[in-house]
């Protein structure tokens, strides 16, 4: 398994990240923002995917100042306990920083200039900070959590950012959802989707949250994205 060091912001420590290289020179990166599991199996095949598609594709791990190599899965309901947990604890604003150390990763050591991002649940949420704080190109979020209470943030979105949302989402409820759209559709830079009649998780790469066909349709909207504005 192929993994960099990451030095922080600051230089005063390190972090690991997981790393899928493109059999060939990348034509861009793009950070994968892990859910509230860690960088498991499901978060390692989205790099696999991306550099299938020619991407550099790091995902760095967020958790680390909590505990190094944190890895659990969804399904097995202890450890969806724990993963609640560690939410509960983790520090929101220093895991921006950490995107921002990984993006300066890139362009500095990989030499790669354009660099977006996409996260799923936890890393929804975060996507949609990156896209407000940091100098990424292009963001995407999966049924980011708790976005409402961000959205005195969105002038500072500079470069696009798209946001899937599914409509039964139980960490999202539908107030929040239409939150999201009043905030937001009119954002000339952002751009959401709706999915009907689904869940929280539908898009994940293993497990029984994933459905097939809402995730293949999600990922070709993202693919198209991270082609136009990443190109």
């Amino acid at each position: 398994m192929a993994t960099v060091s990451i030095p922080t912001l600051e230089k005063d420590s390190e972090f690991g990240a997981y790393v899928a290289r493109p059999g060939s020179t990348p034509k861009a990166a793009i950070i994968v923002i892990q859910e509230i599991f860690g960088v498991n199996t499901g978060i390692r095949q989205k790099c696999d995917k991306l550099a299938a598609e020619g991407y550099l594709a790091l995902a760095p791990d967020l958790f680390w100042r909590l505990k190094p190599g944190i890895e659990l899965d969804p399904d097995v309901e202890p450890e969806f306990h724990q993963a609640l947990e560690w939410m509960g604890k983790f520090n929101q604003d220093a895991g921006i920083r950490d995107i921002q150390a990984t993006i300066d990763f890139i362009r500095e050591h990989e030499g790669i200039e354009k660099v977006g991002c996409v996260g799923y649940c936890l890393g929804g949420r975060l996507a949609f900070m990156t896209a407000a704080r940091t100098s990424i190109d292009a963001s995407v979020g999966y049924y980011g959590v708790g976005i409402d209470g961000l959205l005195d943030e969105k002038e500072a979105i500079a470069n696009p950012l798209m946001l899937h949302i599914p409509t039964e989402d139980g960490f999202v409820d539908k107030a929040t959802q239409a939150a999201m759209h009043a905030g937001l559709d009119d954002h000339p830079r952002v751009t959401l989707y709706d999915y009907d009649g689904l869940d929280h998780g539908f898009a994940t790469e293993i497990g029984k949250r994933r459905d097939e066909r809402a995730a293949n349709v999600a990922d070709g909207r993202t693919s198209a994205f991270f082609a136009e504005h990443l190109g």
